[in-house]
């Protein structure tokens, strides 16, 4: 228990703990070997992450703003673009754009699954249009066929944010396959995490891997050499080497939070909580378990003080925040702002037992009461 929580909302040291022999190996056999950036581990990580996920390049970098940042640059996006995007992301999505000196655009999201809303794409397309950056958010895919259709009638590049959906389908196709790239994190609570900050660029498009390559390491063609103005963003050997054994298990992760799902599901779907929704053809891996509660502030501090932790996922869209209120909104923001004061995050993480996730919906009924939505 920490700080009274009995239930905390995430756990990224469970995972450790269920593969710590395998961890142990593999961090003392990068330290053994003496090269610790760059090395074996992370070609090694990248050929099986690609493997794994259908594509042809996996480029390893620092994290995943770096990734997503990188991405865009790779696919030709720069000073004076625009990127149409959302405002209900995490503020890394809104920080790789800004980091390649292209202006965001932010479009209101679908309001069932929370996803993009496709339908607003074209309405928000100008001459400064560049790409567009649908974020899979809580681990589930947005509407990729829509999105992939108006950037080819636009000729917009896609560049998927899957920062929270490693191993998320789309008509049976992993995430991070679809567009021109694709931008991963590896962040300790995602699906697929390090022990501490990692991200990786993924493509089918052999230009942008290679341009992808360069950017990470300084622009580099050849070592020493700068082809282009790039940066240090590389992923390490101990985190690669830690992520190829978490990778082992992944799916089986990914179906252990789907179980979790469906035991809040069915025991909160006669309550006044929204939940989740599935959408058809895609298959949501629950990075986050976000319902919708009436009265959510009341509503999380008393889960607090029954030892449970939930998160909030996002507090604020970007628009709304001191940095970016001078962004540019494609269109009315109505679904986005209705989500802010009413979004909460149960516990989820792969270890969490089911008697834990029964004692979590029991507890929000409780709390939950016959409040209903004004």
């Amino acid at each position: 228990m920490k700080g009274g929580i009995s239930i905390p909302q995430t756990d990224p040291g469970a995972g450790y703990r269920e593969c710590r022999g395998g961890i142990d190996v593999a961090i003392q056999q990068v330290l053994e070997a003496g090269h610790y950036v760059l090395g074996r581990e992370v070609a090694a990580f990248e050929r099986e992450f690609a493997e794994y996920l259908g594509v042809a390049s996996a480029i390893g970098v620092a994290s995943g703003t770096d990734a997503l940042t990188i991405a865009l640059r790779a696919c030709g996006v720069g000073a004076g673009d625009e990127v149409l995007t959302v405002s209900h992301t995490a503020v890394a999505t809104i920080v790789a754009i800004g980091n390649c000196g292209a202006t965001p655009v932010l479009i209101d999201v679908e309001p069932e699954t929370f996803t993009i809303s496709a339908a607003r794409l074209a309405e928000a397309v100008t001459t400064k249009t560049r790409a567009i950056v649908p974020v899979h958010l809580y681990g589930q895919p947005a509407d990729l066929a829509e999105i992939l259709s108006v950037a080819a009638e636009y000729n917009l590049s896609v560049v998927e944010d899957c920062a929270q959906a490693h191993g998320a389908r789309y008509r049976g196709r992993c995430v991070g396959t679809f567009g021109r790239a694709a931008a991963f994190s590896f962040y300790p609570t995602k699906n697929l995490g390090a022990v501490g900050d990692g991200g990786c660029v993924v493509t089918n498009d052999a230009a942008v891997a290679g341009r992808a390559r360069r950017l990470r390491e300084y622009g580099w063609s050849d070592r020493y050499v700068s082809a282009e103005r790039g940066w240090n963003s590389r992923l390490d050997e101990i985190q690669a080497a830690i992520l190829r054994v978490k990778l082992r298990d992944l799916d089986a992760w990914n179906e252990a939070r789907q179980t979790i799902a469906a035991i809040y599901d069915a025991r909160l779907a006669a309550s006044p909580v929204r939940l989740p929704v599935r959408a058809p053809e895609r298959t949501h891996v629950f990075h986050q378990y976000v319902v919708r509660v009436p009265e959510r502030d009341r509503v999380r501090a008393e889960l607090a003080a029954a030892g449970i932790g939930t998160g909030i996922h996002y507090p604020r869209p970007v628009h709304g925040q001191p940095a970016y209120e001078s962004l540019a909104v494609g269109a009315c923001l109505r679904q986005t702002e209705r989500l802010s004061p009413e979004i909460l995050s149960l516990p989820m993480y792969p270890q969490l037992s089911a008697g834990d996730a029964e004692r979590v919906a029991a507890a929000l009924l409780r709390v939950v009461g016959g409040a209903a939505f004004r």
